[in-house]
């Protein structure tokens, strides 16, 4: 527990308060040390603060003065502790003010237990941040019991359990209430009145005619996690069908639905007011987006969309269509399911666990047959953004035609709560294997076959006799050219056709299923 007594310098008072602001992904507790000397004016901000932090000196000394009291002048230390961390944002300026208004005799000190975080208006208002989760959640490891916050930001603290928020309005009213003890009965804000986001509705699978062999993929991607690309000409559904895998993924864990909505927290993107995000997100850059914005950056590192997109589906539509260097840089986080920005301001590693599915035409025009009017060389610069190494990652490359049936023609198709059962289910399977078998899978990820190690094969991966020979037979064909990251990809994929089929060994059908997709259409 940091400490928040008061103390006394050699020269003047001094006061510390927890305060609280973000690093990179995570929310870190901060020691706001604040002396006030004898000399002449002077307000001095030490700790490796950034320019927001620094520029805290203005703002609270007007909110102050709006708040009815004396802002001292004298001078004026203020040291955040860690020294050695870099400060980022305003959060800071609500537990400056405080320890400035404390050390000056001007305020009671918080009591052992509290924090507090919070942008100061001029006018003495107290307004909301973002990364207020995972700040609470940094206060909850350093033993902080209440936590002052902006109303703004109150029902977002109340997400996490064992912690209390008090919610102010503005600096005058926090006095008060502490020149009072008042103890903010009844709670203004707990975590049930808060209602939990859901993404925007994703089409229903039964809308899609036809089209049996992507819906089987979308089935196989969703069950075991996989990267799925669908490729065809214009009008064939391909963006219809991928935006029906988020609806076939089942709920987050609770423990998943807290660091997603702390992510979304830290970029800002959480609504105002709004509970844990309790199902997989999805994202759908334009495909105009620069790299930075992909994967994360800036001056000072913050999440991309892939983190935005963790623990859901990233959506890439018209794939084709990006620049080469974004999508090579998807490369690392499809790979480890996290990704590292380095940066002047630190070197910071978000996660980035989410599920790609991408669609793509085969050519500029995308004409199927004889229509093309696509040179070769038009062809071949379109084809260029693809690189064999991000290809390679993709588990499922599927070839999508135009459907035999009209898409206002009867009948009825499974629905993705239908599918969604099954997903459940084979990942069900899933965590089971990993937790029996203590299999190995990268920090931060989910038990899904995605993630199954290549040295653990023997255990995750039992083959039939016939399945096995036909595996074999499939790397020595040289022209299939089948690698050896190749085949355990394509394992990967037949585990999961197994395990949909509540099988624990692979058989013949669920390795040809698996070598169909794996090695994808003909470009």
């Amino acid at each position: 527990m940091l400490p928040t007594a008061p103390w006394r310098s050699v020269a003047g008072t001094g006061s510390a308060v927890v305060g609280l602001a973000c690093s990179g992904p995570r929310g870190v507790a901060v020691l706001v040390e604040t002396v006030v000397d004898r000399g002449l004016p002077l307000f001095v901000v030490v700790g490796l603060a950034s320019t927001a932090v620094r520029e805290a000196r203005e703002r609270v000394r007007a909110a102050i003065r709006a708040a009815g009291r004396t802002f001292p002048l004298q001078r004026i230390t203020v040291s955040l502790s860690p020294a050695d961390l870099p400060k980022e944002g305003t959060s800071l300026d609500l537990p400056v003010a405080l320890g400035l208004l404390a050390a000056s005799g001007q305020a009671p000190h918080l009591p052992p237990g509290w924090a507090a975080f919070g942008e100061l208006g001029l006018d003495g208002s107290v307004r909301p941040v973002r990364g207020a989760l995972p700040m609470a959640v940094a206060a909850r490891q350093a033993g902080v019991t209440h936590l002052v916050c902006p109303a703004g930001n109150a029902r977002e603290v109340a997400l996490l359990p064992g912690i209390r928020p008090l919610p102010v309005r503005r600096l005058a009213e926090l006095l008060d209430r502490l020149a009072r003890d008042d103890p903010w009965d009844p709670p203004t804000a707990t975590a049930g009145d808060a209602a939990p986001v859901r993404p925007p509705a994703a089409p229903d699978l039964a809308t899609v005619q036809g089209q049996p062999w992507a819906r089987k993929a979308l089935e196989l991607a969703a069950a075991g996690g996989h990267h799925i690309l669908l490729m065809g000409p214009p009008g064939a559904g391909k963006t219809l069908l991928a935006s029906c895998l988020p609806g076939l993924l089942p709920p987050l864990d609770p423990d998943e639905a807290l660091e997603v909505t702390a992510l979304h927290s830290l970029a800002g993107q959480l609504p105002a007011g709004a509970g844990l995000i309790t199902w997989p997100p999805l994202r759908a850059p334009h495909h105009a987006t620069p790299v930075a914005a992909l994967v994360g950056g800036g001056k000072v590192p913050r999440p991309g969309e892939v983190s935005l997109a963790h623990r859901g589906v990233l959506l890439l539509d018209e794939l084709a269509e990006f620049r080469r260097e974004t999508l090579e840089a998807l490369r690392e986080p499809l790979e480890t399911g996290s990704v590292t920005v380095a940066r002047l301001a630190g070197v910071e590693r978000f996660p980035a666990a989410f599920q790609l599915v991408a669609s793509a035409n085969p050519c500029p025009c995308g004409r199927p047959g004889g229509r093309c009017r696509c040179s070769d060389r038009q062809v071949a610069r379109y084809r260029q953004a693809l690189s064999g190494p991000l290809l390679d990652r993709i588990d499922l490359q599927v070839r999508v035609e135009r459907a035999a049936i009209p898409p206002m023609a009867p009948g009825r198709q499974e629905t993705s709560a239908a599918v969604r059962q099954r997903v459940t289910a084979a990942r069900r399977m899933q965590a089971e294997r990993f937790a029996r078998l203590d299999l190995a899978r990268p920090d931060g990820v989910g038990p899904v076959n995605r993630w199954l190690q290549p040295g653990d094969a023997q255990r995750w991966a039992p083959l039939t006799a016939p399945a096995r020979r036909l595996l074999e037979a499939l790397y020595r064909d040289g022209e299939v050219g089948l690698s050896g990251r190749g085949v355990i990809k394509l394992l990967r994929v037949a585990r999961t056709a197994a395990d949909l089929a509540g099988r624990d060994a692979i058989t013949v059908d669920d390795v040809e299923l698996a070598a169909q997709f794996r090695f994808g259409p003909e470009w």
